[in-house]
């Protein structure tokens, strides 16, 4: 299956956190940015750079203080609530962390964020395959307990998939593997987006995982600093 890419571009984002009796914290500050449709890109920065929110940003999972964010043809920093919901429906996202629901089974997992907007049949064989594809097949009714933490972030692979995103944002997605199981999830991942032809970024600190990546923007202090081809970046 081949899904559609998006080019996203930041015009001049600032994101700032309010600190109760204190100076705002600002997390990205005045970043423009363009990456292009299709391409994979990593952000590179050590732990507080503003990577991660550069990428919830994207993601619609917060919104810039200032500034424009367009994906595609959607200028989502100016979207009301109903539309940015229906944009993240078609965003995959893989954290370091898993997030699995413990109490339901890796299949539940997978089909959980469209289960209030497609049929229950047709989630049920799409979650099946995209387990297949993972290398779970056999193990859908297995809950997150029972299984490795490559093998959880396998499952939340194919929930980030579930949805056939035109984005896909990955926040250090092999920071609580070993070397060994996160060589493995960076091959799934980078195969994925291959086939897909998906927009692909990944926050990291890791030279190795941002050599993988056609595009490379560094993050410090929330600005980028320098940039590799494809796509463009300034302060």
């Amino acid at each position: 299956m081949t899904t559609q890419a998006n080019e996203i571009r930041l015009f001049d984002v600032t994101k700032t956190f309010p600190l109760r009796g204190g100076d705002d914290v600002v997390a990205v500050n005045h970043v423009s940015l363009q990456i292009e449709a299709g391409t994979t890109t990593a952000l590179m920065g050590a732990s507080g750079s503003g990577k991660s929110t550069l990428l919830h940003l994207v993601g619609a999972m917060d919104r810039p203080t200032s500034g424009r964010i367009s994906v595609g043809d959607l200028e989502i920093s100016a979207m009301g609530e109903s539309a940015l919901a229906a944009y993240r429906r078609r965003v995959g996202f893989v954290f370091q962390r898993f997030h699995l629901l413990p109490a339901l089974s890796v299949l539940s997992n997978v089909t959980a964020p469209l289960l209030p907007y497609q049929r229950h049949s047709q989630l049920v064989t799409r979650g099946k395959q995209l387990i297949e594809e993972v290398g779970l097949a056999g193990r859908e009714r297995s809950l997150p307990s029972e299984l490795s933490g490559g093998q959880q972030q396998r499952v939340a692979i194919a929930r980030a998939l579930i949805n056939d995103p035109h984005v896909l944002l990955a926040d250090e997605p092999t920071g609580n593997l070993d070397s060994v199981t996160g060589e493995a999830i960076l091959d799934l991942l980078f195969g994925i987006q291959e086939r897909l032809g998906t927009t692909f970024i990944v926050a990291t600190h890791d030279e190795s995982v941002a050599e993988r990546c056609q595009g490379l923007m560094r993050v410090h202090d929330g600005v980028i600093s320098q940039d590799r081809d494809p796509g463009g970046a300034k302060q």
